[in-house]
């Protein structure tokens, strides 16, 4: 592809940003799975006071939430290629009434090596400044919802996003067959396993 100069430019300073996050885990990691660890356990606050999205016939199978170990190295940096295409997307979803969405862009990024990418979209009946990114693995129908999981992006200027695996988590349909939840594109079927943030519980023995 041939870059004019301004967009060389462009190129030059994402590589050098991105050089200098790299794909380490925070300073001090200790803190950083404290936080993440706090977060589950008040999603899970939540969701026990209401019966929605967890219905309260499904709270002891449901709750409290499984995830993966916490692991800084699902934290990784990741470039935005914005979409030239505007069009308005029928995003499938598991009502089977298409969500409206449109493409935001390609998030470039490198996960134990591995160089990635993934769609992330605009949900037009949500919030502009934020990006809907839906994704499925290697886990998902094993140890992860079949339909897939989500990330939520604030939308940044620069370009730049922290893909943070560790806080990817199942739409609420996994809970609830009443609520409506796009399915991941096959541009975002990643062909890797992604073993962080929400999975399905284990059952009893």
């Amino acid at each position: 592809m041939l870059l004019r100069r301004g967009d060389r430019g462009r190129v030059a300073l994402v590589l050098m940003t991105l050089a200098a996050c790299g794909s380490k885990p925070p300073v001090d990691t200790r803190d950083y799975a404290q936080r993440i660890a706090a977060e589950r356990a008040e999603k899970d606050q939540l969701f026990a006071q209401k019966n929605d999205p967890v219905p309260d016939a499904k709270k002891a199978e449901l709750l409290p939430l499984a995830y993966f170990p916490i692991d800084p190295v699902y934290d990784v940096p990741a470039s935005l290629t914005p979409s030239d295409d505007h069009t308005v997307i029928d995003m499938p979803t598991s009502t089977g009434a298409p969500r409206k969405m449109r493409k935001a862009g390609m998030l470039s990024f490198s996960l134990k090596g591995q160089p990635l990418s993934i769609m992330a979209f605009y949900d037009l009946t949500g919030s502009p400044e934020h990006l809907s990114v839906m994704f499925s693995d290697m886990t998902s129908g094993t140890e992860t919802y079949a339909a897939g999981r989500y990330l939520d992006l604030d939308r940044n200027p620069q370009g730049i996003y922290e893909l943070d695996f560790n806080r990817a988590y199942h739409p609420y349909c996994y809970y609830n067959a009443t609520y409506e939840c796009p399915y991941p594109p096959p541009e975002n079927r990643l062909k890797v396993p992604i073993r962080a943030g929400e999975r399905v519980r284990r059952p009893t023995t």
